[in-house]
């Protein structure tokens, strides 16, 4: 059976309806790690000598998140973004009850912006 143009082109349409969500969906992975060391004696950290960062992503995929000491002294609500070497973005926004949180040298968790039908917790703390 010879397929024309118009077949073709209806049949590479539906494709790319179930290809896209699916990769979307294919494309989190299961490892939730981050740009920090979960694994660093929490008595040793500093947000206010060190600034603070991610330790955990849930279902990460190259997102990352750094907060610079300058921040973290501020205390002023401010939005991040996460995109890291992802291929997309997402947002997390620290308010000042985080920054006094991190200023107590404590880890937060904060959800993020959904972006490509998800979203990610992220646990930050100080470095």
């Amino acid at each position: 059976m010879k397929m024309n143009r118009k077949s073709f082109i209806k049949k590479a349409a539906g494709a790319m309806l179930v290809a896209v969500p699916a990769y979307s969906i294919l494309g989190c992975s299961n490892d939730d790690s981050a740009n920090g060391d979960p694994n660093i004696d929490p008595s040793a950290r500093d947000c206010s000598e060190n600034g603070a960062n991610a330790i955990t992503i849930t279902s990460n995929h190259g997102h990352t998140l750094l907060v610079s000491k300058e921040d973290v002294a501020a205390g002023v609500e401010k939005e991040y973004s996460i995109q890291g070497g992802s291929g997309h973005d997402h947002k997390v926004k620290l308010t000042t009850s985080h920054f006094n949180s991190l200023q107590s040298n404590s880890q937060i968790t904060v959800e993020s912006t959904t972006g490509n039908a998800h979203r990610h917790d992220v646990t930050v703390a100080c470095a």
